[in-house]
């Protein structure tokens, strides 16, 4: 597949805004110390013949510029820039999944400018690792171009001045030399050649390391308990959760030494010579659909008389969605599925596959030197009568079942990659070097990404990777600081016993007496919940089922429990329309429009658009009963810029009642919101809306799609906090929250004119 096609070269870039650019590293003066990110990635377009292509390019990131070459500047000095320009914070950067490029599979990131979509490009990359570094350089360069337009005027007429980086549009003609046909890369022509480099991630790192608790921001309702433990996997069962004459969620953990994306990529492999050498159960599988680039239809035989005697042959499809979180952690689930267009085969008969959820995460070590590891997890629902009886020893035929050959794919899996060590290096190459310099920038007003954000598992790493065309090697760079994380249990078991209990005198000014908020004086289109039962309505609860950052998470990665929401929820509106709206704070029948909303010192109100047929829009309104502190991390976040805000809010998702796998989609960890989708902000008065875009993210799409599936049966919490990254911020308080009990779509009303 991709890896086996594309590896673990460099992959090749780009970004899309507009114009070539004029700015070169001698024009840049004192941007000349910024910090750099580079790396190979490839370039995919369509040139004047209208043919597609894929060139292998080398992406430099010098703050806010980037230059795009042929070769690698550090091995060819002199060389110049095919193409050069600055990014701006109108560059928009989303992750489209995975394509098949000139038959191998890649990682597309695709570029536009917001104020012009017309100016758009795309990249892509040999593993989803690398799509996620190399979109959190694109968006620390769009901070530093942030960062400069707020120093002055001068420094926005010289933005004005310079070119954006162009993608999409052809560059300057220049001659073209071939440097040996054999090793041209031409789409359409077979399989791209391209040489398999190794990583040297990590090496000779004399860096600075610290640990991050890698559990749930959500207090989790399960209590997995160890029942077995086989060829080095141990199997849990939910105690929590135990359902008498139907199913029992039970799951298969396993240590492989190989990094998150080699597992996801040999999981997400349909190669059969591949598949045969750990999967004793869907080897023989075949793609027939591709839905987009996260989610795709299988379809596969199965010979069950290699579990017992007297089964015959079965034929399966289903489906597959895989998502790549911002801490790292790949979740991939499988759904059965009906696909009219492909029949049983013949000799075959048609069986309905068990849903199952893989997930992916990274395991920190205290050493660079070491070996990458991750943790991957396969949870099911089995048939409770035979659990029991195998797990009480009393019933040895489970183990020739279809549940039991499932939980044993990850002793395949994790026996596999370790019998070839070849793929830990083929797999997990980290193409994004960077170097930071002393250049000094106020935290408040430019977001450090590597030395704050919690994204990376490992960041400051040496890699490798050859270009056929012009056989460059990338020398390594060091970077000042390394982050990794850490799986503790201990850290995270202790968190669970405190609860945060920040000083919000600083953030709601204490000189002014407080508004009563009556509850009765705010109505919205969704009915606020009577009881525990009730269903299609919306409560707040406290913030003690969420996991925020401690007073001393900059030293320990201690997270703690929630305490109460500094904002008050006072009513949630429940609308469909027929296009996505925006800036609805300024309809004459909103809430802050009326004459007791006028009153309310602050109110926060989030309008979550859900893309849907009819579209839909959830709209929170959270209120301040006093005015809000200036100085204060609310204040600079309601009065920042875009991009601030972009880089620190924050949302923690929790289904607490509803179907398992809906569960694990959504996942229970942080999310940016800023990174993730497209935010917009409206301040105006005593107001902050925000209008978040679940449909700009292909990711967020499928999840929220499932979850409007399963609405009716879900009882969803959220919290909303800003995030803190300096001492001073600590401990996090939370905004406000909802819970959605058992929401009805029919139940949203029209938002008339």
């Amino acid at each position: 597949m991709g890896s086996e096609i594309f590896p673990k070269v460099k992959s090749e870039g780009g970004s899309s805004e507009s114009g070539g650019s004029e700015s070169g590293a001698d024009e840049r003066g004192g941007d000349n110390d910024a910090f750099e990110y580079f790396g190979w990635v490839y370039h995919l377009g369509v040139n004047t013949m209208g043919h597609e292509y894929c060139h292998l390019r080398f992406l430099y990131i010098r703050g806010k510029y980037m230059e795009m070459y042929k070769r690698d500047p550090h091995e060819n000095p002199g060389t110049k820039p095919i193409r050069r320009g600055v990014i701006n914070h109108t560059l928009m950067v989303e992750e489209i999944g995975r394509r098949r490029v000139n038959h191998g599979d890649l990682y597309v990131l695709r570029f536009y400018n917001r104020l012009d979509e017309t100016k758009r490009g795309e990249i892509a990359c040999a593993s989803p690792g690398e799509v996620r570094k190399w979109m959190e350089a694109f968006d620390r360069a769009k901070q530093q171009a942030d960062y400069d337009l707020s120093r002055g005027q001068s420094a926005r007429d010289k933005l004005k001045l310079e070119s954006e980086i162009n993608l999409a549009g052809h560059r300057p003609r220049v001659r073209r030399y071939a440097h040996g046909l054999k090793q041209l890369i031409r789409i359409g022509q077979g399989p791209e050649k391209l040489l398999r480099k190794s990583s040297k991630l990590g090496a000779k790192s004399e860096t600075d390391v610290y640990f991050e608790a890698d559990g749930t921001d959500v207090v989790e309702a399960h209590e997995w308990k160890c029942v077995r433990t086989l060829d080095g996997v141990r199997i849990f069962e939910d105690m929590a959760n135990k359902k008498t004459g139907k199913g029992v969620l039970v799951k298969a953990v396993g240590v492989v030494e190989a990094s998150a994306d080699t597992v996801f990529d040999v999981l997400l492999s349909l190669d059969r010579h591949r598949r045969y050498e750990w999967d004793m159960l869907t080897g023989d599988v075949e793609l027939i659909e591709s839905l987009d680039g996260h989610c795709d239809v299988v379809y596969g035989t199965l010979d069950l008389r290699k579990l017992s005697w007297w089964q015959s042959k079965r034929d399966f499809v289903f489906s597959r969605r895989w998502f790549h979180g911002q801490d790292g952690t790949y979740t991939i689930l499988h759904f059965p599925t009906e696909y009219k267009k492909r029949p049983p085969k013949s000799g075959y008969r048609r069986i309905k596959m068990i849903a199952c959820s893989w997930e992916i995460s990274n395991i920190g070590t205290s050493s660079s030197l070491k070996p990458a590891r991750c943790l991957v997890t396969l949870i099911l629902e089995i048939r409770s009568k035979a659990w029991f009886k195998w797990k009480n020893n009393e019933f040895c035929k489970f183990e020739r079942t279809l549940p039991f050959g499932m939980l044993s794919q990850v002793a395949g899996l994790k026996e596999y990659i370790g019998a070839n060590p070849a793929l830990t290096f083929e797999s997990s190459t980290v193409v994004v070097q960077s170097k930071t310099s002393g250049v000094s920038i106020s935290s408040n007003e430019l977001e450090d990404a590597m030395g704050s954000d919690e994204f990376y598992d490992a960041i400051g790493t040496d890699s490798s990777s050859s270009d056929e065309d012009s056989g460059d090697e990338v020398s390594s760079k060091q970077d000042k600081k390394v982050k990794l994380k850490n799986v503790s249990w201990a850290i995270a078991s202790l968190a669970l016993k405190k609860t945060s209990a920040p000083d919000t005198s600083k953030e709601l000014n204490p000189n002014v007496p407080s508004l009563t908020l009556d509850p009765s004086q705010f109505h919205g289109t969704m009915r606020h919940a009577k009881g525990e039962g009730d269903s299609d309505c919306w409560s707040s609860p406290s913030g003690s089922g969420f996991m925020i950052r401690g007073k001393t998470y900059l030293k320990d990665s201690t997270k703690v429990t929630g305490g109460d929401p500094l904002l008050k929820l006072i009513a949630v509106d429940w609308f469909k329309v027929d296009e996505c709206i925006t800036n609805i704070a300024l309809h004459p029948k909103c809430l802050v429009q009326s004459e007791a909303g006028k009153k309310i010192p602050f109110v926060l109100i989030i309008n979550l658009q859900v893309p849907a047929k009819p579209n839909y829009s959830l709209v929170l309104y959270y209120a301040a009963d006093r005015p809000v502190n200036k100085d204060s991390l609310l204040g600079k976040f309601i009065d920042g810029t875009d991009s601030f805000r972009d880089s620190r809010f924050k949302l923690i998702p929790s289904i607490r009642e509803g179907y398992w796998m809906v569960k694990r989609a959504v996942g229970t960890k942080a999310c940016l919101l800023g990174k993730a989708v497209t935010c917009k902000y409206l301040r105006q008065d005593n107001f902050l809306e925000i209008d978040v875009d679940i449909g700009s993210s292909s990711v967020a799409r499928g999840v929220i799609g499932l979850v409007l599936g399963y609405v009716t049966s879900l009882v969803v919490d959220l919290a909303i906090l800003v995030e803190a990254k300096e001492e001073a911020e600590l401990p996090e308080y939370i905004l406000g929250t909802v819970r959605l009990n058992r929401v009805k779509v029919d139940s949203a009303v029209p938002l008339e004119g």
